[in-house]
């Protein structure tokens, strides 16, 4: 065991790959480590860093032992942090080193960013004075220290002047420590004005945050009422307090207009933390929060594991969004997991939504939440009114998909210079392509999924494993020219038909996958917000809390999509994103429309939506999974077997299958062929593990692992607890 202070012979180290247990290395003499260092080892041939871990260290002959080679010179990671590493890995049943390895994704922030070299004015005089040399001196009065180009921008020279004046010793040099990602936010800048209802929210967060321990509040509030502005507050609070925060967001590269608007609040933006940040600004905000100087975060799921020095708050925005399950390697919801990372600090975690989930839902009811509704838009702007377009009684064109109702509408809304949004989930031209002689689909050579074609772009795309092949003129089965026919809408396909119908109108599609990335979808949501487009058309992205002041009309284009599935969320899925979206329309207070294109307006989940009755859905879909026994009722496991051929993927299923213990509250189905049986020449063949709240999951799931058939040749088995996809 080894203790906080003194120095010891052994120590164990967590390395970030799939190990189960730490590994024992020998602390040579004269070097200091404590439980949570960050240390530098030799493993095999090469040299990884990891991280010195609690417990007992192996009984190994210490002449066999390597020794630690370098203590990084880092803040170690705090006992909370390893302990929510310990507990990630135990409830998803991943290796630890797996987890830690999220934690240790920015190696080059593990020692201190150098200091850099900077100039200060001196008592001393220059031999003459010019115009350019006087705003340099005036620029550098106060005795502040200077880099040597900001010096030069500020002061409006080149910075041949600036050497000038250095040469003649008028500045001196002098280190400056690293800039601050970001500057520190003032809790105090801009405090909002806000409406009765989200002042009772705001002072029950801030008092949460006041008491200084965990506890969970739902702040569940209608599209457009306010809830960032009342989650500030907490933020704020904590801030005063002397606390960092973390806001985790869906989809943090496209949300800009958050960052701006915790700006406007707070007088400085927060850092950010997503896959499109550089690698050397990613190294910079994970040391700035190990040191404690970045106080905000605003990031996707992965900020959950930076380590925060001083965290006292983390609110999880859309808490309902599919985004935060991570479903490679270590497979978590960082939404549960956020609340877990509360528990163990000590903390409160608010998580806020318009649409909650339904496990949200129910642990509000049950009281292991609070719950904070805010049931009205701010400024008291009118929800939009929502109908339903029956398809059967009100068919598009031939050739269409839009019906006549739907484009009337949106006639009327381009002559009042108002905006539409066409909503479709489906990217690309169409979802299938086919030949009309011989009837040859085009599929993926190494999934079983159709290709999409993009015709913006000239290809048939993959969308599961990211294969693309050009568009070919001839039918590659009969050779037939000219023949080939997109089956079914994507967006691309329907701004083709709205370009047909509004020529002169300013229409914008947008997709996660159109060139240009991030920066370019930044741009044009920035452009839909100041009134630059007429028609916008859409995937799910539009849902994902974006404020476009002038949009009065949203067309729901295919709104029995998300139902056509087996997936046992499917109703509160397509519930969550509908209402999302259409929550898009009248958020400034003009009078707004909502249109809902389906072939089942007396679905549950359509008259929901149409009727404003929201608890009414979330009361009939809570009974449902109530009487399935479905989470959070009950508790469910997905293992996913796949192998390079099909005998081997279903052999090692069935292995397993034979192997899973006798258990009263808890049984397996399966295996069966995954509803998505290749994926990127692999074939899939799931079981799902169902049973009862109590029930001990994650032992039955070791123990049929460990007297199932072992891995061997490409065989692999990754397991998913409180699965979101089944796919």
């Amino acid at each position: 065991m080894i203790e906080d202070s003194p120095f010891v012979a052994a120590a164990p180290v967590l390395v970030p790959m799939p190990a189960e247990r730490p590994y024992t290395y020998a602390v040579p003499a004269g070097m200091r480590v404590v439980p949570g260092s960050i240390v530098r080892v030799p493993l095999g041939p090469r040299q990884v860093a990891g991280i010195v871990w609690d417990g007992a260290v192996e009984k190994v002959d210490a002449k066999k032992l390597r020794p630690i080679e370098q203590v990084f010179d880092c803040p170690p990671i705090d006992r909370a942090m390893r302990r929510f590493v310990d507990w990630v890995a135990q409830y998803t049943l991943s290796p630890p080193g797996m987890v830690a390895r999220m934690l240790l994704r920015a190696p080059e922030a593990f020692d201190p960013e150098p200091w850099i070299e900077g100039l200060q004015r001196t008592f001393a005089k220059p031999d003459r004075m010019t115009e350019a040399r006087t705003r340099v001196l005036e620029t550098a009065e106060g005795g502040l220290a200077w880099t040597r180009s900001g010096l030069a921008h500020a002061a409006g020279v080149s910075s041949t002047v600036v050497d000038g004046l250095r040469a003649q010793g008028v500045f001196q040099t002098v280190m400056i420590p690293p800039r601050p990602v970001v500057a520190a936010p003032d809790p105090g800048y801009a405090v909002p004005s806000l409406m009765p209802d989200q002042s009772d929210a705001a002072e029950t967060l801030r008092a949460n945050v006041a008491t200084g321990t965990f506890g969970v509040t739902l702040l569940d509030g209608v599209t457009g009422s306010g809830k960032t502005e009342v989650y500030f507050e907490a933020v704020a609070a904590a801030l005063d307090r002397g606390k960092q925060v973390l806001i985790l967001l869906p989809e943090i590269a496209l949300t800009h207009a958050f960052l701006e608007r915790f700006q406007e609040r707070f007088g400085a933006k927060p850092a950010e933390w997503h896959s499109d940040l550089p690698p050397r600004m990613r190294e910079k905000v994970w040391r700035q929060v190990a040191e404690g100087g970045a106080r905000v975060v605003a990031g996707a799921r992965s900020a959950l594991f930076l380590p925060f020095r001083e965290l006292g708050l983390v609110v999880v925005d859309e808490e309902h969004d599919p985004a935060y399950k991570q479903e490679d390697r270590v497979f978590y919801n960082a939404r549960d997991m956020a609340v877990v990372r509360g528990h163990i600090g000590g903390f409160p975690v608010v998580l806020a939504s318009a649409t909650p989930s339904v496990e949200s839902r129910v642990n509000a009811s049950q009281g292991r939440y609070s719950r904070a509704v805010l049931s009205a838009r701010f400024a008291e702007a009118a929800l939009p009114d929502l109908k339903t377009i029956d398809m059967r009684r009100a068919p598009p064109a031939r050739g269409g998909f839009l019906s006549p109702v739907l484009l009337g509408q949106m006639r009327q809304t381009l002559a009042k210079q108002e905006q539409s949004l066409l909503f479709l989930n489906r990217r690309g031209y169409a979802p299938l392509t086919l030949c009309r002689v011989c009837g040859h689909r085009f599929g993926c050579p190494v999934c079983s999924a159709w290709l999409v074609e993009h015709r913006f772009r000239g290809q048939l795309v993959c969308h599961h494993c990211g294969h693309n092949e050009r568009r070919p003129e001839a039918c590659p089965e009969c050779g037939t020219l000219d023949h080939l026919v997109a089956c079914g809408p994507g967006v691309e396909r329907i701004a083709e038909e709205v370009v047909a119908h509004f020529p002169d109108a300013r229409t914008i599609v947008l997709s996660s996958d159109l060139m240009g990335g991030v920066r370019r979808l930044r741009l044009e949501l920035e452009a839909i917000a100041n009134g630059e487009a007429d028609i916008v058309i859409g995937t799910q992205l539009v849902a994902k809390g974006h404020n476009f002041p002038n949009m009065t009309l949203v067309g729901v284009v295919d709104a029995d999509l998300g139902l056509a599935n087996g997936d046992p969320r499917a109703a509160e899925r397509t519930f969550q994103l509908l209402s999302q979206v259409t929550g898009r329309a009248g958020r400034t207070g003009k009078k707004s429309l909502g249109l809902l294109q389906t072939f089942q307006p007396d679905h549950p989940v359509m008259r929901a939506i149409v009727s404003g009755d929201a608890e009414a859905f979330y009361e009939r879909e809570i009974a449902e999974r109530e009487r399935a026994g479905l989470p959070p009722f009950g508790r469910l496991a997905g293992v996913i077997v796949s192998a390079a051929t099909r005998a081997e993927a279903e052999g090692h299923a069935r292995g397993l299958r034979r192997a899973a213990p006798q258990a009263s509250d808890l049984f397996v189905l399966g295996p069966a062929e995954a509803p998505l049986s290749l994926i990127g020449g692999r074939h899939r063949f799931r079981l799902l593990i169902q049973g009862e709240r109590r029930a001990d999951m994650q032992g039955f799931i070791r123990t049929m692992l460990a007297e199932g058939p072992k891995i061997r040749g490409s065989v692999r088995v990754q397991v998913d607890i409180d699965p979101q996809s089944f796919l």
